[in-house]
């Protein structure tokens, strides 16, 4: 049942240079150790039949000592859920993620969950477990009459990954948690997801998020159903991209997404708030790019980003809310399109923006940060185009420190602290352009 030859091991196990172009796979007079495929325990992957039960029994075979469980190319549907034990890989042909046409390569056809959030994912993970290089597609869902489904992925445990995979249509994507877990890696994921990307909960060791792209660009092709002016639609009312409620110590790197009602949003649960680094990220036409309702005292540093907002009613890039007490700290990131503002910040902990660029091309916007609590640090930023009011303090801010920015026409500072702010070295007030008629 596992005849997968030394080729198959070459090419797709140990990911040679010379064979990462394609996958060979032959059958051969001697079993390869540890690799079960998954069409010899019935699966037959024509996208008509039920490969629910096939799969699963595949996945207990290598859960027996661990192993890999092959799903070769094809349409795979799977009416349930997938529970792989500990110390299984369940590996597609895919070596990264897939464009959104055509869809070739491993693709799993996933049917159950539907008007069922709560049910048990497409791909429930436990410790040291592995989802790779397959796409999923949910076939029954309609742009016209989206219906909430359980989410794709689920890890628990320790030490899960997950790792170049396709979402053409998830309306939940990826949940860690709230189970207890550590170590998540999630890297080289891609796709389209509806209401919620990713939500990281209850981890206690440096979870990983790594190349992660949601973007309605993948379900809009007619092949899958699709249509990309609607679902960015959906996505800009309903999605939030990365949520992270208690986490420790979490590094998420080289992210993005395209449109969102939330990019980024910092959450309390049962569970606790997070800390952690985020690196060369980015959140576009969102409501509210990043939000931070809670989060531990030792915060978020957020460097090297790219933020913009002008969707919804409200469009903001950054918003702290009354809740928070923590520490958010800025450096070398952008804000920029046409938004109300760039930060609001309403929580009683520290916000600073050092070495950044802020700018809104509304033309009626209000101040680019607008700090109505907390404590507030701006350094050597610039401040673009111009606006009546670059920083607003307001009267319930307990301290701030303004120095050293500059911008085409000055930086206007409006303080209601009451003595409460150093403003110096900052570039003088220019005259601003008068407005055509």
């Amino acid at each position: 049942m596992r005849c997968l030859g030394l080729t198959f091991l070459a090419m797709i196990l140990a990911g040679c240079a010379t064979f990462r172009t394609a996958v060979v796979v032959e059958k051969a007079g001697n079993a390869l150790d540890g690799v079960y495929a998954a069409r010899e325990f019935g699966a037959v992957g024509d996208g008509v039949c039920d490969d629910t039960a096939a799969i699963q029994k595949a996945i207990d075979a290598a859960g027996e000592k661990g192993g890999t469980v092959y799903l070769p190319p094809g349409r795979y549907q799977v009416a349930g859920s997938l529970h792989l034990k500990p110390g299984v890989t369940l590996k597609g042909a895919n070596t990264a993620p897939m464009s959104i046409t055509p869809l070739t390569g491993t693709i799993v056809l996933a049917t159950g969950g539907r008007d069922d959030e709560s049910a048990a994912a497409l791909f429930e993970m436990n410790n040291a477990t592995t989802v790779s290089g397959l796409t999923v597609f949910y076939p029954e869902q309609k742009v016209d009459d989206i219906h909430p489904y359980s989410w794709t992925v689920h890890m628990q445990g320790f030490d899960t990954t997950l790792e170049n995979v396709t979402f053409i249509n998830s309306y939940n994507g990826i949940r860690v948690g709230p189970e207890p877990n550590v170590r998540h890696r999630i890297r080289s994921v891609a796709g389209c997801v509806l209401r919620r990307g990713l939500l990281v909960d209850n981890c206690t060791d440096i979870g990983r998020v790594e190349n992660v792209q949601f973007h309605c660009h993948w379900w809009s092709d007619a092949a899958t159903g699709g249509d990309g002016e609607k679902i960015m639609k959906y996505m800009i009312a309903h999605l939030e991209a990365f949520v992270f409620g208690r986490t420790d110590w979490e590094y998420a790197t080289n992210n993005f997404v395209f449109p969102a009602k939330y990019g980024w949003r910092f959450i309390s649960t049962d569970a606790g708030t997070c800390n952690g680094q985020f690196t060369g990220n980015g959140a576009d036409a969102c409501e509210t790019s990043i939000q931070v309702d809670a989060i531990q005292p030792m915060g978020l540093l957020f460097t090297g980003g790219q933020y913009v907002a002008f969707m919804g009613k409200d469009p903001v890039e950054v918003r702290i809310a009354p809740t928070c007490n923590g520490n958010v700290r800025f450096v070398n990131c952008s804000f920029w399109g046409p938004s109300l503002h760039n930060a609001v910040l309403q929580g009683t902990g520290s916000t600073s923006f050092s070495d950044c660029y802020l700018s809104s091309w509304m033309e009626d916007a209000g101040a680019l940060v607008l700090a109505e609590g907390g404590r507030l640090q701006v350094n050597n930023c610039t401040f673009a185009p111009p606006h009546p009011v670059d920083v607003a303090l307001g009267a319930q801010v307990e301290h701030a420190i303004i120095q050293g920015n500059n911008g085409p026409f000055g930086v206007r500072v409006s303080d209601n602290t009451g003595g409460k702010a150093i403003i110096v070295n900052n570039e003088p007030e220019k005259a601003l352009p008068v407005k055509q008629k």
